[in-house]
Order: C-alpha cells, then sequence, then structure tokens
C-alpha cells in the first residue's frame, strides 16, 4: 500500500484521491495546503494522518512514501524537485513543469534518488486509448489526423471583467496550450512517437498567454493537426485518417468512445467500458511503476518530447513565462 500525500486542496486533488483510493493500491497518509486551516478542512473529508503548511516538513516526514502535486503550473518543477530529493516518489498534474529544462531536471533528480517521476496524463492510459492505439493497423497507412480540445474556461469571465485569474497569468505558468492543447499533443506523441518537425500557431491575450491555437505535427507520410482553445467549446470528435479507414474518438483527453470506419464497411464500435473518473488509470499506472521500482518508463520519454514541443511552440508564438528565464 502507497502512503499518497497531496499538495493542493482543489477539485482535481479530490478527483484524484477519489481514483487512488478507488484503485486499492494507496492510503491517503498527508494533505498540505499554505495554511494549517486549508490543510484540516481538506484532510476533515478523509481519513488522514497527518497535515503540513511546510513542503520542508512534508517532504522530510516518514509518513509517505509518494505525493501527487496539483499546485498551480508554475509550481510544479519546484515542489517535485524539493520531494525527489528527499526520496519521495512524484505523479505531477500535467503539465509536469513549465518548460523543457525544467522537466530535464526532474528526470535527472528522480534518477539519481531513483524514485519514480511520473506526469499524471489521463488521456494516454484509458481503456479507450489503448482501444484506439490497437485499431491503428486497421486504417491502411496513415495520412491526416486531426486531434482537438477546446473548452471555454469557467474563469474566462473573470479574465474579461478585469480580474486576473491564475488560469491566464503568465507568471503561473499557464495557457491554452499548457492548459488544454496538452492533452491532445500528448495523445499524439503516444500514438506517433516524435515528428520530424512541427510548425506552431495562437493567438494571444493581453495578459500574455495563449487563448487558443493550433499545432501542426509533420511525420514522414502524415501531418497532425492538434487544435486547443480556452475561450471556445469543441464539440466534434478527433479523427485519425488512413488509406483504408478513418477512427473518430469522442472527448480525446479522456477517450469516451471509439468508432471504426472501414472503406465499404459497417461502422465498428471498439469502445470499452471504463471508469467514470478517468484518473483511476494513471493512478494504478504509476503505483505499479512504483511497486516495482521502475524508474525508468516511456512516460518519461514522452514528457519529454511534449515538453519540448510546447516550449519550442510557445517561443514560436511569444509566450513567456518568469519560469523560463530561471
Amino acid at each position: 500500500m502507497i502512503r499518497l500525500g497531496v499538495i493542493g486542496t482543489n477539485w482535481i486533488t479530490d478527483r484524484f484521491i477519489e481514483a487512488a483510493l478507488a484503485s486499492g493500491k494507496y492510503q491517503l497518509a498527508a494533505v498540505y495546503s499554505r495554511t494549517m486551516e486549508q490543510a484540516k478542512a481538506f484532510a476533515a473529508k478523509y481519513d488522514t494522518a497527518e497535515c503540513f503548511d511546510s513542503l520542508e516538513t512534508m517532504a522530510a516526514s516518514e509518513a509517505i512514501d509518494a505525493v501527487y502535486i496539483a499546485s498551480p503550473n508554475s509550481f510544479h518543477a519546484p515542489q517535485a524537485k524539493q520531494f525527489l530529493q528527499a526520496g519521495k516518489h512524484v505523479i505531477g498534474e500535467k503539465p509536469l513543469a513549465s518548460n523543457f529544462t525544467e522537466v530535464q531536471d526532474l528526470i535527472d533528480v528522480a534518477q539519481q534518488n531513483q524514485v519514480v517521476l511520473f506526469e499524471a496524463m489521463k488521456a494516454t492510459y484509458t481503456p479507450n486509448f489503448y482501444a484506439m492505439k490497437q485499431a491503428l493497423p486497421k486504417l491502411g497507412k496513415l495520412r491526416k489526423v486531426y486531434l482537438s480540445y477546446c473548452q471555454y474556461s469557467s474563469r474566462y469571465q473573470k479574465y474579461l471583467d478585469g480580474e486576473n485569474p491564475n488560469t491566464f497569468n503568465p507568471a503561473f505558468s499557464n495557457g491554452s496550450l499548457m492548459d488544454i492543447g496538452i492533452y491532445p499533443l500528448s495523445t499524439a506523441i503516444a500514438l506517433f512517437g516524435e515528428p520530424n518537425s512541427f510548425t506552431a500557431q495562437g493567438a494571444l491575450l493581453d495578459s500574455g498567454v495563449d487563448a487558443h491555437g493550433t499545432l501542426v505535427l509533420h511525420y514522414r507520410e502524415c501531418d497532425v493537426v492538434v487544435c486547443h482553445s480556452k475561450v471556445s467549446d469543441g464539440i466534434i470528435p478527433s479523427e485519425i485518417q488512413g488509406e483504408q479507414g478513418t477512427l473518430l474518438v469522442d472527448f480525446i483527453s479522456e477517450c469516451h468512445g471509439v468508432k471504426l470506419h472501414r472503406r465499404g464497411e459497417p461502422v465498428v464500435d471498439l469502445s470499452v467500458a471504463q471508469d467514470e473518473n478517468a484518473m483511476r488509470y494513471e493512478a494504478e499506472v504509476f503505483a505499479e511503476l512504483v511497486e516495482s521500482q521502475q524508474v525508468d518508463h516511456e512516460g518519461l520519454l514522452r514528457s519529454q518530447i511534449v515538453s519540448a514541443i510546447i516550449t519550442q511552440a510557445r517561443e514560436i508564438i511569444g509566450v513567456r513565462y518568469p519560469a523560463d528565464k530561471l
């Protein structure tokens, strides 16, 4: 049983705890918040042994084996590094860090301390993702791929009203590509590997982050278009086109459904049942890596490739974070 600590007391932390406990591989052992009052209020919902308002004290605690980090994006890397150096395994919410340099540094620290570092990218661990991946050979030679995740942010009206919510503030390493586009981009890399090259476009808000944008990943015989937005809603499925057929995928960030359209044949629904809380699968994979002490795993290479692309794409479209200057 993995004794889990959590950093962050928002809704996504609740969802991950729910998923982790449902897997039967974890017990919630510790909660961190900036104030002890907030930590205790959050922990009261669970049978939690310890609460912390000091990251240093929590990292040194013998009460936890691993930590889940769900703080604002800009805090992911420094907090993860602190716990990796303390010999704790780390599962960090996406994005793993603000830029490629930070991601590489975290991987180096994890290797040095022989602990597991894992990016919580639920899109690439669901049963329907694997159903999609297994179906690719049925499409014949791949030619065109369109992966889209566009979701109007619940905080956008606050931004329009003149407030400065974290989700549109470069100080917290936010923006559409980092928060939304990372889902279809990570899916593309998990399916097709590193592209030969890519192009990037984005529309910036006055705050300095991207509101929406497009990446085109160029492979030898196939282009993958990645569309993302935090200021509009997308309702059409993603699509993978081959010479023999096409796959349609609903809600690419969780792969709710997969349908195969082969030319001249009836449509086949390849969807499989999966947990309503898609975070369960990433929690299970992380637990398996920790239990087997598998410090080297394929997820690290994917995180490196994705972070390198996002870092370069931000440079192209003009999104700069304070973390980039460190």
